[in-house]
């Protein structure tokens, strides 16, 4: 599969086919050369991607995948017809037409929807999260943890901000991240400006040999990226969220999407049904 090239095409941004395409893709060993081809919404755009799929096809001696989200049907055509050498995989008259014969209902068959998004009270709501996240990122603010609907808390480097970041992105949510630093550790309790939020916090931690080897990047040779450093920052962390019974798990070998869904499955159960 590494000498295989897959094509994202789409009339919009793209993201919708790519993100389905990978959780396919993600079923098989190896990884394969990724193209994504945003915005081919005439005729004329979807010839030069037939051109560039087929020559792939005839550089590489296999058919290049091909996961397309494309509504207009003159478009799709050229895709779908025999002039292309692709494996194609159109996501619409895969799932949509069949939905619309089951609904009874014909679908909107409008190419992107971002402009209907934009003026959404989801999308407001979105954006306000992300500013909320950004605004109390590694504790650089204490005001409105009210407001907050998760605040996520472990040592530096642990995948706070990435995550907080996600569940702004993606669902909406408030997160705020708080690090754990040695002076916490040396009074023994939780930040005091966390205490009245405890049933919102969310702790983070990660492997001392991978926080080592992840600080050592940032900051090469200091005490702050030691392993014996890391180590007792991270048993420090554990023990801190134990007796404070705040709910954790570990980043290591977890993705920000496993993550943040089980923070949202124990924390806002309610933001898993939309």
């Amino acid at each position: 599969m590494t000498e295989r090239t897959v094509f994202f095409v789409s009339d919009g941004t793209g993201i919708t086919a790519e993100t389905f395409g990978n959780s396919i893709l993600n079923q098989f060993p190896a990884k394969p050369r990724h193209v994504r081809r945003p915005f081919i919404d005439t005729v004329e755009k979807a010839n030069v991607v037939q051109g560039e799929i087929n020559d792939t096809a005839h550089r590489e001696g296999k058919r290049p995948i091909v996961f397309i989200t494309l509504v207009n049907d003159e478009v799709r055509n050229i895709l779908t017809g025999d002039g292309c050498k692709g494996l194609v995989l159109d996501m619409f008259r895969t799932f949509v037409e069949p939905l619309e014969v089951e609904f009874g209902v014909r679908s909107n068959h409008r190419v992107g929807r971002f402009s209907d998004v934009s003026k959404s009270q989801e999308y407001t709501d979105r954006i306000e999260a992300i500013n909320f996240s950004l605004a109390h990122d590694d504790g650089q603010s204490s005001r409105n943890l009210e407001s907050a609907d998760v605040i996520l808390v472990g040592v530096s480097r642990s995948g706070k901000t990435p995550t907080s970041l996600y569940l702004a992105m993606q669902h909406g949510i408030k997160a705020a991240n708080y690090p754990l630093i040695p002076e916490d550790f040396e009074r023994g309790r939780m930040p005091s400006s966390l205490v009245p939020h405890k049933r919102k916090c969310f702790g983070l931690t990660i492997d001392p040999e991978r926080l080592a080897q992840i600080r050592n990047e940032r900051r090469p040779g200091s005490k702050y990226a030691a392993l014996e450093n890391c180590r007792m920052e991270v048993n420090e962390a554990e023990a801190m969220m134990r007796r404070e019974g705040v709910a954790w798990l570990s980043s290591t070998h977890k993705s920000i999407e496993e993550i943040a869904t089980t923070i949202l499955r124990d924390l806002r159960p309610d933001r898993l049904i939309y």
